[in-house]
């Protein structure tokens, strides 16, 4: 998932500025939220002094390797006073195309959106990622006094009338300023960000949409920070062993307490399925299922009435803007269309995929029957029966598999990836970082030229938020000559293992590094010379493409043979365990499906409210039960997220758009058949129109023509359904 919560920059003004990547993780504070969920149509009264900014790293040019933040310089304090200088000078440069004496032309104004606010966006990408990986009690109270700032000062300028009058005048010459490529399409999207934003509508509706937008931001921030309460406040501590029970040794060793006979579970995802597909203890494996389905569904951290009220707030805005729901003004510029589009697809593949999942179901149940147990298969019981299914059906065990999967290994495999499909090369190199734990390396493109940093954070830590992403500390511009090439970074939240011994990685942890790691590709790889469009742009269920399509080369026998390597003694995965291993890779999917469908559907039922509907709606938890069971969705699944903790769509940048992974998957699936019928999955000629068309592309054109110019013709369904093995599943 890529994280748009970083980015403060006028170059995506109204639309996605912040989150994306990954599956597995959940958005923080999104840039979205920022420009989307904006505040009042006044901006604050802003002032520093030069007492304030005294020793303030921000305040001068970054003599450091690539320009990385001198993250030891910095400090909490460092930001607020940081943050107000820099809206300052982008206030300046908003007054000064605004008070331009010349015509409105494509350079006076266009461009000049296009490269202000770079201050600002230094400013604030840095705050942005800083506290989505090494958080504090500090860094949470400014971001709720440093979002509604910025989010006031975004409405301010796009709903400036003049400055709309400016863009207005420019767009009207569109035809006649022989704009190339590039320019032609950054006026496009630069109006249309103005558009959506609001701009063209009265003043009275304008000043209402800004409370509306001043309210959102003030909430999705406390949703974020209700659910990161809630999530490092839950810790399932074991102190007797004889509760260890199926737990490995390397996972054993990974949550024991140091110097205490204690062990400890928490709630990212990664030891949370672990323990789930491992341990024997029914009982403990109950306990951490329920926390981690309730967090924040109660106490002084209940994202509920949170949840409900940002629901009744776009909806109202959507409304005041012109449009049935929030879901339809969020789809219209998607690939979906239509959240009526987006749902018939989702449904294409719920039911094969419901259907799969009852047979799933009646298996776990027949084998807890087999051991003489007396009860029913619930929720807390899937993974570890599952799993117990899949050992006994394909003679496969996947903890088999993580001697081979040693994160140094597996991230040069991803490495020696790229250099094949697309001639980039990785160098590790030193520079600053904000955690010991961070790895650099310089990119290099097939001639030596210097592409970009990009930064690994490989490892789970209190201060950290969970799940898996991209962003960036600084995005891709080459605009008279001045080329910039971005700062990525990739997060993950693996166990950190005891000192001295190697990283493993189960198999769903080495796709997911190759899923971010695609989304860093996307970003670093970009030819686009705006920011507007440049890197991981485009929309919600394009954006998923360029880091799905690379998890399928996760699993080739070639690519194993390259980087799947035995950590003590060097031997190459056994043929027979990725037979293994292939052959079992469609278990379970009817589970996996169905649970990542029902919560699509459930944001698509969140975003469909008319303000009408949304304000009869007192219980979150009953909502969404309502719809779940509307859907059919078996009592012993429950969905990806549920509404309270459902980051990605009530404090992030996926609202009515978490289906994206999906319609993604489309792309991903039918883009990899390519590759497969060539007969090469480094085939130069696919390869080639892939980092052209996709990877270098970024919004360049809309997203099923970069699609087709790649794949040569639109995507079809049908590889997807046999990715999941869901083609002869259901009806």
């Amino acid at each position: 998932m890529r994280n748009f919560g970083a980015v403060v920059s006028l170059a995506a003004l109204a639309t996605a500025l912040t989150a994306c990547g990954g599956e597995q993780g959940t958005d923080e504070k999104p840039a979205e939220t920022i420009a989307e969920d904006a505040m009042t149509s006044d901006s604050d009264d802003i002032s520093v002094s030069e007492a304030d900014l005294e020793g303030n790293p921000f305040t001068v040019a970054w003599d450091t390797p690539y320009g990385a933040p001198p993250f030891s310089e910095i400090t909490d304090e460092h930001y607020m006073p940081a943050t107000k200088a820099a809206i300052l000078e982008l206030r300046a440069e908003i007054d000064a195309i605004v008070n331009d004496a010349d015509e409105a032309t494509f350079e006076n104004t266009i461009v000049a959106l296009d490269l202000a606010g770079k201050q600002l966006s230094k400013v604030s990408n840095t705050f942005g990622n800083v506290t989505n990986t090494d958080t504090n009690d500090t860094l949470r109270a400014l971001e709720s006094e440093i979002y509604p700032m910025l989010t006031r000062e975004f409405n301010t300028i796009l709903f400036n009338e003049a400055l709309f009058d400016r863009v207005k005048s420019v767009y009207a010459q569109k035809d006649a300023l022989g704009l190339d490529e590039q320019d032609a399409r950054l006026l496009e999207l630069t109006h249309r960000d103005f558009i959506r934003a609001g701009a063209a509508l009265d003043k009275e509706t304008k000043d209402r949409v800004a409370e509306i937008n001043e309210e959102i931001s003030a909430l999705t921030t406390t949703f974020g920070q209700n659910l990161l309460k809630a999530t490092t406040g839950f810790k399932l501590e074991i102190t007797d062993p004889a509760e260890l029970g199926g737990l490995s040794e390397s996972f054993t060793a990974a949550i024991k307490v140091d110097g205490e006979d204690k062990w400890v579970v928490g709630l990212n995802r990664s030891p949370f399925e672990t323990f789930m597909t491992q341990s024997t203890n029914r009982e403990l494996r109950r306990q951490l299922f329920d926390g981690y389905r309730l967090r924040a569904s109660e106490g002084e951290n209940d994202n509920g009435p949170v949840a409900i009220k940002i629901a009744q707030l776009r909806a109202e805005r959507a409304q005041l803007m012109g449009y049935e729901s929030h879901a339809h003004y969020q789809l219209e510029t998607r690939m979906a269309k239509t959240p009526e589009a987006a749902e018939e697809f989702l449904l294409r593949v719920w039911r094969p995929g419901l259907a799969r999942a009852r047979e799933e179901l009646a298996d776990i149940q027949s084998l807890i029957n087999a051991d003489g147990e007396g009860f029913t298969a619930a929720g807390h019981d899937w993974w570890h029966y599952a799993e117990r299914v899949r050992q006994d059906r394909y003679a496969f065990d996947d903890a088999a598999l993580a001697p081979y999967f040693e994160l140094d290994a597996v991230r040069q495999g991803a490495f020696d990836m790229a250099t094949k499909l697309f001639g980039v090369t990785f160098d590790e190199v030193e520079t600053p970082v904000w955690n010991p734990v961070v790895t650099s390396y310089d990119v290099k493109d097939e001639n030596g030229a210097h592409l970009g940093l990009f930064m690994m954070d490989m490892y789970a830590r209190e201060s950290k938020r969970g799940g898996a992403w991209m962003s960036t500390y600084r995005d891709a511009s080459d605009i008279s000559g001045d080329r910039i090439r971005p700062i990525v970074t990739n997060n993950m939240n693996l166990i950190t293992p005891p000192e001295g011994e190697p990283t493993l990685m189960r198999f769903d942890e080495v796709e997911t590094l190759f899923h971010e790691f695609g989304h860093g590709l996307h970003g670093l790889m970009t030819q686009i010379r705006y920011e507007n469009f440049s890197g991981v742009d485009g929309p919600r269920d394009y954006t998923e493409f360029p880091a799905q399509i690379l998890e399928h080369w996760a699993s080739q026998e070639q690519m194993l043979a390259d980087y799947a390597q035995h950590h003590e003694t060097g031997e190459v995965i056994p043929g027979d365990l990725i037979e293994k291993m292939r052959n079992a890779s469609t278990f379970n999917q009817g589970f996996k499906t169905t649970e990542y469908i029902a919560a699509s559907l459930l944001d698509l039922a969140w975003h469909r409210l008319t303000p009408e509907e949304a304000a009869e709606i007192t219980d979150a938890r009953a909502f969404e039960r309502e719809v779940l069971e509307r859907y059919g969705l078996p009592e012993e699944i429950e969905p990806r997220y549920r509404s309270q903790y459902f980051a990605h769509i009530f404090a992030g940048g996926y609202s009515a758009g978490y289906y994206a992974y999906m319609w993604s998957e489309i792309l991903d699936a039918d883009g990899f058949m390519a590759f497969q019928e060539a007969g090469d999955i480094f085939d130069p000629e696919l390869s080639q129109k892939l980092k052209t068309w996709v990877y270098e592309a970024g919004g360049l054109r809309e997203a099923d023509e970069l699609y087709r110019n790649f794949r040569g013709k639109d995507p079809e369904i049908e590889p997807l359904l046999r990715v999941r093995g869901l083609d002869s599943a259901g009806g």
